[in-house]
């Protein structure tokens, strides 16, 4: 069974070449490379191994930072009964309940530097975090104090009260806790309160939507940008932009300038022959700039009849795949009727019957994803899985085409349109300073570049009038008299 329907898919695909609609235009290529391109990728793959392993030591003085912290007290409690064990008094039950509160803290502490501090990274930033480093730098010298306190004052006079010493690690563990609360404060509540609204547009097509963001450093406010272009903005097509492009060419290409005084010199680089050649040139661009002129004024016709043939075409194309698509899953919904009546042997299930039925929709699918562009998108293997899923969960055939007809998110779609995707922070300020009302940055990537402006959320001042709840009230007065 799957032989014959690879096979059919296989002939339905034999002279279209799915997905393969690129036309070749003679010129410079737009995405061509140069020595300098190579040098710039060779630098890119240089700088990200540099990523790669600067994560790594971070992620590294990070577990030995958080070794450090952890043991300290228990050294602070094991230490005197190595050292000098038949000197310390005897612990009694206020001291034994400490034991219990250190270990208690301790948990609780670990517990939430693991949850605060070990988080997979969602990307790798080009500068540090400022407060993350302030807050290792503060717990270093937090730390080694009160190792310098402890080898001073209890080591080298080998203090007998072990109780004193119980509350020493204590202290300790308390201010930790306090620390740890700090970093709460300024790592994750300190940016949720709105302060900016960051307008962000799309270079290549004007796509923009606005976000509201919180005491954010440049670098962390593009990472959160980021973020939500992935979820918000519809994909990136370049197709699409090329309309414009080949309209233009279109005009300049009708434009044709001929020589009616004879041919040019045959000499030019000397003598009169360069005057002359001079003023064929500049009559020529005159011819051209006037022609231009003359076209500009028709020209609003032609972008106008082609823009309503084109959407004369996606509406056809459109109704063909819906009624396409509308059989398919009937058919689907009469082989689900018919399955109880069959061996156990017989029964199909969702990807075999995705197969089956994506001939019969193939044809029509794939002449709307050419007109509309967006052919680039989706791959065979993909639609296939999309059905088997719908299918699999009992889904509409307007659930199918929902996907297809409305184009969406970048995270819809497959890994390779955002996975591993680079990109790069331009900002005239430091981008480790704060977000300020008027910064702005460009977020560039491949094939696009996203503009993003900030403005700082104004002031709101309120006022209150009170209104006195006796004023609504009035009196109706009716004559007894009436006029006839």
């Amino acid at each position: 069974m799957d032989y014959v329907m690879d096979y059919l898919v296989k002939e339905t695909f034999k002279d279209d070449n799915w997905g393969e609609t690129t036309t070749a235009i003679t010129g410079t290529s737009e995405h061509s490379l140069s020595q300098e391109d190579i040098v710039r990728i060779t630098k890119d793959l240089e700088d990200s191994v540099g990523l790669d392993c600067r994560r790594y030591i971070t992620r590294t003085i990070a577990v030995i930072m958080g070794l450090l912290v952890f043991f300290t007290p228990l050294a602070f409690l094991v230490l005197p009964h190595i050292l000098w064990p038949e000197k310390l008094q005897s612990c009694g039950t206020a001291c034994e309940g400490l034991f219990i509160s250190v270990a208690f803290k301790l948990l609780i502490l670990l517990l939430a530097v693991w949850a605060l501090f070990f988080r997979p990274a969602r990307a790798g930033l080009p500068r540090v975090f400022v407060f993350r480093i302030l807050l290792a730098v503060l717990v270093f010298l937090f730390v080694v104090s009160y190792w310098l306190f402890y080898s001073v004052r209890i080591l080298d006079s080998q203090d007998e009260n072990y109780q004193g010493i119980v509350q020493y690690a204590v202290s300790l563990v308390d201010a930790l806790l306090f620390i740890h609360y700090l970093a709460v404060v300024l790592l994750e509540l300190r940016q949720l309160q709105p302060c900016f609204s960051v307008c962000v547009t799309r270079a290549t097509d004007g796509e923009t939507r606005h976000y509201n963001l919180g005491q954010l450093s440049i670098q962390r406010a593009a990472l959160a940008i980021i973020e939500h272009y992935y979820c918000d903005f519809p994909i990136h097509n370049p197709a699409l932009l090329s309309a414009s492009k080949s309209r233009a060419a279109k005009h300049l290409a009708g434009l044709k300038v001929y020589n009616v005084d004879g041919e040019f010199p045959a000499s030019p680089t000397e003598g009169p022959g360069n005057n002359a050649n001079a003023g064929i040139a500049q009559s020529q661009s005159r011819a051209m700039i006037a022609a231009a002129a003359r076209r500009r004024d028709t020209s609003h016709n032609e972008l106008y009849y082609e823009e309503a043939e084109h959407e004369r075409r996606v509406r056809k194309r459109r109704a063909r795949l819906v009624v396409a698509v509308e059989e398919a899953f009937t058919h689907i919904k009469r082989m689900q009727e018919e399955e109880p009546k069959k061996a156990p042997g017989d029964v199909m299930d969702p990807r075999e019957a995705a197969q089956a039925i994506f001939p019969s929709m193939a044809r029509a699918l794939q002449k709307y994803l050419r007109t509309t562009k967006q052919q680039h998108c989706h791959s065979m293997e993909s639609i296939q899985q999309h059905l088997a899923f719908c299918i699999t969960n009992n889904m509409t055939p307007k659930a199918f085409l929902e996907s297809y007809l409305t184009p969406g998110p970048t995270l819809q779609y497959g890994k390779d349109h955002w996975l591993g995707r680079r990109w790069t922070l331009i900002s005239e300020a430091s981008v480790t300073s704060s977000l300020k009302d008027g910064s702005v940055f460009l977020l560039k990537c491949v094939d696009f570049s996203l503009v993003v402006t900030s403005k700082k959320i104004p002031y709101v001042q309120m006022s209150e009038e009170y209104i006195d709840p006796k004023s609504h009230k009035f009196v109706l007065r009716l004559q007894s008299e009436t006029s006839v």
